[in-house]
């Protein structure tokens, strides 16, 4: 609206919850991320509908007036339509989110397609799905060729007519971040993906500077623009009372 970025950050208890809403970012994600930066996975892989439960409740505390977006992990929906419904149900009326986000592209189409249509909000994720490391071979840039740039908008667009009301855009250049915005009608939320999207999310403890340690140091993204160094002050103020 007016030209505004949307802006949109990831959240994972009540104190993080709390900052956000006070900051006054638009969209909250409980991103499956949290298996990485809060339970010290090495991969998103291991997060449970039991761990997304808990944590997008505590979220929701904290940020009682926001909107607040909850990833559905990794084997939550892939098996079958009813199971992605199922799960999608229960995130949304035990945690009071107000939408779920599935990672894929025209493949998960028709579960995005039978969620709208059973009443849930959903927000898609193409270009790197961090779910899928295993046949990615790693975390990579996506959309480096014309054809993989052209996959990527086809991704989109069928994840829109399908339904969705929003997509994420990670990790692929600039240039095809541009082209899928352009072609579609809903926001686009991009995240190391440039500057030509319809809005930017950031990991809430890489940006911040959090985390203090290598586990945390090897899974910060290249991109990741650091407006803190918060885990130095924790650090030394930590050891200073240890040291008294």
């Amino acid at each position: 609206r007016n030209n505004k970025k949307i802006s949109m950050v990831t959240a994972y208890d009540y104190p993080s919850a709390m900052h956000c809403e006070q900051a006054g970012f638009d969209v909250i994600l409980v991103g499956d991320s949290l298996g990485m930066v809060v339970l010290g996975y090495d991969t998103t892989q291991p997060v449970t509908m039991d761990d997304m439960i808990h944590h997008c409740k505590a979220v929701r505390r904290g940020a009682k007036n926001k909107f607040i977006v909850g990833d559905m992990p990794f084997g939550s929906y892939e098996i079958s339509h009813e199971l992605a419904l199922t799960n999608a149900y229960k995130l949304i009326k035990e945690t009071g989110v107000d939408a779920v986000k599935i990672e894929g592209g025209k493949h998960r189409a028709e579960i995005i397609r039978k969620m709208v249509e059973g009443g849930i909000a959903v927000m898609g994720h193409v270009g790197l799905t961090p779910q899928g490391i295993s046949v990615l071979g790693g975390f990579r840039a996506q959309g480096r060729t014309a054809i993989k740039a052209r996959t990527i908008v086809d991704d989109a667009l069928a994840l829109e007519e399908a339904g969705a009301f929003a997509l994420v855009i990670e990790c692929v250049p600039a240039i095809v971040a541009k082209a899928v915005t352009e072609a579609v009608n809903i926001p686009v939320i991009g995240i190391g993906a440039g500057p030509h999207t319809t809005g930017q999310v950031l990991v809430y403890h890489d940006l911040l500077g959090i985390m203090n340690n290598p586990h945390h140091e090897k899974h910060v993204p290249k991109f990741c623009k650091r407006y803190g160094n918060i885990g130095s002050h924790i650090n030394q103020s930590l050891v200073e009372y240890c040291q008294e």
